[in-house]
């Protein structure tokens, strides 16, 4: 009997599909093909859709002088566009001519980047499919205006490094404008952006952003870790910033330990430091009331004297503070130039003087018989 091949089990969820054969590796999923106007069946638009925004006093002379390049940007994508200079406002709508119909969402944001500060040539870049914008609002997440500042040049960094370093590795384009952050590139690149913009106002510096990105391109050129974790070779920073009760604890902790290898050692504990046993005496009664300044006023006489008065009173302790400070200055600066003492070297008549008290000190028992012999012999010449 021939052996009877079974068929293979299929999954219920697959049974509906079907072999591609011209889905291959060597395709490419996530490129954009390029909208052409063959691509547009439903042929021309029934409505017009339109989008406007405002922009500042201050871009009014050179949105009038860059108009025409706008208009020459929007025209082959059949975009009409409108500068209302009375009103202050940008509008772009779309034509007959218009057959991609994202193109309009793409000129809308091409107005926000040149109302927000960005140049036209730049601007002209987000009408390409491959590349979006975010524009992303900062001035609503610190209260403080001189922390706001702060914080928002930590992002452009020393003579713009920081923020050129960002652009080299997300492949974006970064504008800091005011309240808010203009980006364009990629739409994954825009994500990472957003995160470092976001952190830095939240007093993340840029730079630990920074470090992760570059480990991450290293990371990428490795094919073999393509389908592994990259988490342990991600930098794991450590959060310095402790609470004063966190800072507190850890001290004692220290502080413990130190005590215990002091008596584990034999030693006695560390002088100089306050017993925690010793308890103050609890007394039922309040403090006694500090004298007010009216009161020592009152006291030393000063409460009673006219204003020209006490300001002549206060120039002149001031007067004597400066005097004493410059003083004390002197006398510092008086003590570089005073000649260190200097042992001069003895002269003869000391020498002698010293030998000769040296001679009566050794010789000064030998003194009285000395005398006596002296005595005889003058009295044997005469």
């Amino acid at each position: 009997m021939a052996a009877q091949v079974e068929d293979p089990v299929q999954n219920s969820n697959r049974r509906h599909r079907k072999d591609k054969p011209w889905d291959t590796d060597d395709i490419d999923q996530w490129k954009i093909e390029p909208f052409q106007p063959t691509d547009n069946q439903g042929g021309v638009f029934t409505e017009e859709s339109s989008f406007a925004t405002l922009f500042p006093k201050y871009r009014e002379r050179y949105l009038r002088e860059v108009w025409s390049a706008v208009t020459r940007g929007l025209e082959p994508h059949g975009i009409a566009c409108t500068l209302d200079l009375v009103h202050g406002s940008m509008s772009v709508r779309t034509t007959r001519k218009t057959y991609d119909p994202y193109i309009v969402l793409k000129a809308r944001d091409m107005i926000k980047l040149l109302a927000r500060g960005v140049t036209v040539n730049q601007a002209v870049k987000i009408l390409q499919d491959d590349i979006a914008c975010d524009i992303i609002k900062i001035g609503n997440l610190v209260r403080n205006k001189e922390r706001f500042v702060k914080r928002r040049q930590r992002i452009i960094g020393p003579d713009g490094s920081t923020l050129k370093a960002i652009e080299l590795l997300t492949q974006c384009y970064v504008l800091v404008q005011g309240n808010t952050v203009s980006v364009m590139g990629p739409h994954k690149s825009l994500k990472e952006v957003r995160r470092i913009v976001l952190d830095c106002m939240k007093n993340v510096h840029p730079i630990y952003r920074i470090k992760e990105l570059m480990v991450r391109r290293e990371l990428a050129k490795d094919p073999k870790l393509a389908n592994e974790s990259w988490d342990r070779f991600l930098p794991q920073f450590r959060k310095r910033h402790l609470k004063t009760s966190e800072k507190t604890l850890r001290k004692n902790e220290k502080l413990e330990k130190k005590e215990a290898a002091r008596k584990e050692a034999g030693l006695d504990p560390q002088p100089g430091k306050k017993d925690k046993s010793t308890k103050k005496v609890y007394t039922p009664f309040p403090p006694p009331q500090q004298p007010r300044k009216v009161d020592l006023q009152l006291e030393s006489g000063e409460y009673f004297l006219k204003p020209h008065e006490k300001q002549a009173r206060e120039v002149q302790q001031r007067k004597q503070k400066q005097a004493e400070a410059t003083s004390k200055r002197r006398e510092g600066r008086a003590e570089a130039f005073v000649a260190p003492v200097e042992e001069a070297a003895p002269t003869v008549e000391e020498r002698r003087t010293k030998r000769k008290h040296a001679e009566e000190e050794e010789g000064g028992e030998d003194l009285p018989e000395k005398s006596k012999d002296k005595k005889k012999k003058k009295e044997k010449k005469v």
